[in-house]
């Protein structure tokens, strides 16, 4: 049996620390690099890396590249104890990220992703899907997302969501998953409310109802959104929750909401109360930040219960 099935992106990430990001026809137009590395990420690759690194059992339906980038993040999942049997090699350029660092640790993301890597609806595993105590999706790939979130639900399982970006699609993913999670700025741009308390009450009444397995760990009314620099807020029924981000020294943020969606996973699934989710989510969040990378920078249960305490 697995815990966690994911559904969406990988990435191999070149990552150039700069003492400022760069603006044409400027003295910083030109800059040498601090420091590079090539380490390994996507949304819902590195959710699954946290929850395997916290105990729980993975398995990743999603597509590599059939090249040497392919191989990398192929084998550093497989390291990391997720399940990769299940996805599929394609003939094209594994997905790839630059991702510019300052000195603060803020980034700036350059991706590509070819078409020919898309999941398919009809490329699912759903026996697996439903073997599974939960689903994770991205957006990436919409389609597949939404029907790998249908075959969780008829099967009666919980399905949390990352949301980054909005498009044609993003209200009918939304309605699809039972616990969504958004990026800052998707709640405003379905709802048209500034106001992210009201953005979330709105978009939990347009969210169709599901009957969950009676022995399913899931709290009904959860809708939650990362906020950056400050922290996070979990909607649970009619509590809005905000935990403030912790202040940590700050190296690198990439990653840090896919690990909040792990860490997120990892307390729902083990049963903890709205608070203890977003508390234990947020501390983990805030770890990642002071490591370099995505997947590399996966905090352990026992570092972020330790900073839930302080």
């Amino acid at each position: 049996m697995v815990d966690v099935v994911g559904v969406g992106a990988n990435s191999v990430d070149y990552v150039y620390r700069l003492p400022q990001f760069p603006q044409p026809d400027s003295p910083s137009a030109k800059l040498r690099i601090a420091d590079h590395l090539v380490t390994c990420g996507g949304q819902t690759a590195t959710a699954l890396c946290t929850c395997a690194a916290m105990g729980l059992r993975t398995a990743y339906l999603g597509t590599f590249g059939h090249d040497p980038n392919g191989e990398r993040i192929r084998g550093e999942l497989a390291g990391r104890g997720v399940d990769v049997a299940h996805a599929s090699i394609r003939d094209a350029v594994n997905p790839f990220a630059v991702i510019l660092l300052d000195e603060r640790g803020e980034r700036v993301v350059l991706w590509h992703r070819g078409s020919g890597l898309a999941l398919r609806p009809g490329e699912l595993d759903a026996p697996l899907v439903r073997s599974a105590r939960l689903l994770h999706v991205d957006d990436v790939d919409e389609d597949a997302a939404i029907e790998a979130a249908r075959i969780a639900r008829d099967a009666g399982l919980p399905v949390t969501s990352d949301i980054e970006h909005v498009t044609a699609r993003t209200e009918e993913l939304v309605a699809a998953v039972t616990v969504p999670i958004l990026a800052e700025r998707v709640p405003e741009a379905l709802t048209g409310e500034r106001d992210v308390e009201r953005a979330l009450r709105k978009l939990r009444k347009v969210r169709s109802q599901v009957r969950l397995k009676p022995d399913a760990t899931y709290a009904e009314g959860l809708v939650s959104v990362t906020l950056g620099p400050r922290g996070a807020m979990l909607l649970a029924g009619d509590r809005l929750l905000h935990e403030p981000a912790h202040e940590v020294s700050v190296i690198d943020t990439t990653g840090a909401g896919d690990i909040f969606r792990g860490a997120f996973i990892v307390a729902l699934l083990r049963g903890d109360s709205p608070e203890q989710i977003l508390r234990f989510a947020n501390a983990a969040a805030a770890l990642s930040c002071t490591r370099i990378g995505a997947i590399a920078s996966v905090p352990t249960v026992e570092d972020t219960m330790s900073l839930t305490r302080l």
